[in-house]
Parts: structure tokens; C-alpha cells; sequence
């Protein structure tokens, strides 16, 4: 995933999933890893990576995701992420409160 990011923007791009209305979103925030400001340090970063994922793996959108990252023609702006709808086939109800 973090190749992907790299390759496609050159940016350590942070990733959260996020549920609203019901479902579950990848959001591809505009802060990355190689901003001064970026709170996190190279291995809170990775172990944050893995930790979504290990999530996407789990809802088994992984394929899903890889495909909208390396076609979208959006780009995270400042202010503005990015979104995906995961398409969960269900299981995104076994994740939501």
C-alpha cells in the first residue's frame, strides 16, 4: 500500500476508515509522512499502516482499494480527502458501533 501511495503522489499519504451514515470509508487525508508538521514519526506511521491494512484485509476490500488508488484521478488537496466507499458485501456491519 505504502508503494502505491508513493508512487502514484511521491507522498507518505496518512490513511483512516472511517464509518458515517452507516458505512465504511477509506479516507486519503491531505498530511503524509513527509510534512514537518505530520505528528506521527516513520514508525507510527508503518505500524498506523498496518493497522488499516490488516482492517481492509479483514473486510476483504483490499483489491477494491488498490484498484480506486491506482486509477482515481483525484489527489489529496489541503483541507480535503479523499473518499472510497467500501464495498463490504456485509461485513462492514461487524466494524460499526
Amino acid at each position: 500500500m505504502l508503494a502505491v501511495l508513493r508512487s502514484r503522489w511521491r507522498a507518505s499519504y496518512d490513511l483512516q476508515v472511517v464509518q458515517r451514515r452507516g458505512r465504511l470509508y477509506l479516507q486519503v487525508m491531505w498530511a503524509y509522512l513527509e510534512q514537518q508538521s505530520f505528528p506521527l514519526d516513520a514508525e507510527g506511521y508503518g505500524a498506523h499502516l498496518q493497522e488499516v491494512i490488516a482492517l481492509l484485509n479483514e473486510l476483504g476490500v483490499a483489491g477494491q482499494v488498490r484498484q480506486w488508488l491506482l486509477t482515481t484521478g483525484e489527489r489529496p488537496r489541503l483541507g480535503k480527502a479523499m473518499g472510497l466507499a467500501l464495498e463490504t458485501g456485509g461485513r462492514g456491519s461487524e466494524f460499526l458501533l
